[in-house]
């Protein structure tokens, strides 16, 4: 385990780059998600560009690990990931949210090359997760399901079916990551539903939970590899995390869950992810 320091500062450096992409992508079509976006950078990055069996040229190959971005509104960091990593042109981000684009404001399975699926309404991206790592046993194949979740999304019923089915059935390759900002659409998500000691409830559903840094990219790497370790349960790993994290007015602030970004804001907040590059 553990990443070398090269490759650490290769995912470093492709995540601030892609802060800064985001940041300007939102402000020119003036719409779209930034918070839940930037606190993901790392975690979707890691995945698809130091953990998982995918190959852009043939995205459907039957071996290829899943991932679903249950929390559908971070749509476009997972295209930047995704352009980044050949799937389709970059130019296409242009296009993101405007009338036949096939990069919708949340993921189109059907539109998007590298999408398993269609995610928005929350709590969706884990139940089919879970259908996708049980037809991987009954197939006899060794790919790995991982579905990115959110806070507010926890607070959906069909999370907690879905956590008793794993556990049931023992889906030890699925690994869930949620993205634990502690911030949702409309206040923390104390304010909104406070879910307790959620590594506990979640241990007691059955699964085997890692707590981690969820802007390290070397404990993300880490983490997925333990969770390869243990059989017979699926894994959740709690990353903590801060919703609009690189922009310092961003961080923390609920209202920047789908706020379009002003000229006085994107300046500002370009300045400040400058800086991070630079630096």
């Amino acid at each position: 385990m553990g990443l070398s320091a090269e490759r650490k500062k290769y995912l470093e450096d492709l995540c601030h780059q892609s802060r800064r992409k985001l940041i300007e992508i939102l402000y020119k079509i003036q719409t779209g998600h930034p918070g839940g976006s930037l606190s993901s950078a790392e975690i979707i990055a890691t995945l698809y560009f130091e953990k998982m069996n995918i190959d852009p040229a043939n995205p459907k190959h039957e071996s290829r690990d899943r991932f679903i971005l249950g929390k559908g509104h971070a749509a476009p960091m997972l295209y930047i990931i995704l352009a980044e990593r050949g799937f389709f042109p970059k130019e296409d981000l242009e296009s993101l949210r405007q009338l036949g684009s096939h990069l919708q404001g949340h993921p189109s399975a059907d539109k998007t090359p590298g999408v398993e699926l269609s995610t928005g309404p929350l709590g969706l991206g884990l139940s089919a997760g879970l259908g996708m790592a049980l037809a991987a046993k009954l197939d006899k194949k060794d790919y790995y399901t991982y579905v990115l979740i959110g806070d507010g999304e926890t607070q959906e019923g069909i999370i907690w079916e879905t956590a008793m089915s794993a556990a049931k059935f023992k889906a030890d390759n699925l690994i869930a990551i949620l993205d634990k900002n502690g911030v949702q659409l409309d206040g923390t998500t104390e304010e909104i539903m406070p879910m307790g000691d959620i590594k506990g409830k979640w241990e007691l559903f059955g699964w085997n939970v890692i707590t981690i840094n969820g802007h390290d990219v070397e404990a993300i790497s880490d983490a997925v590899d333990m969770a390869k370790t243990v059989k017979g349960k699926p894994t959740l790993i709690i990353a903590d995390t801060i919703k609009g994290k690189g922009v310092s007015f961003m961080e923390g602030k609920n209202t920047w869950h789908g706020k379009p970004i002003g000229t006085e804001d994107y300046n500002q907040a370009l300045k400040e992810l400058e800086g991070i590059i630079n630096g």
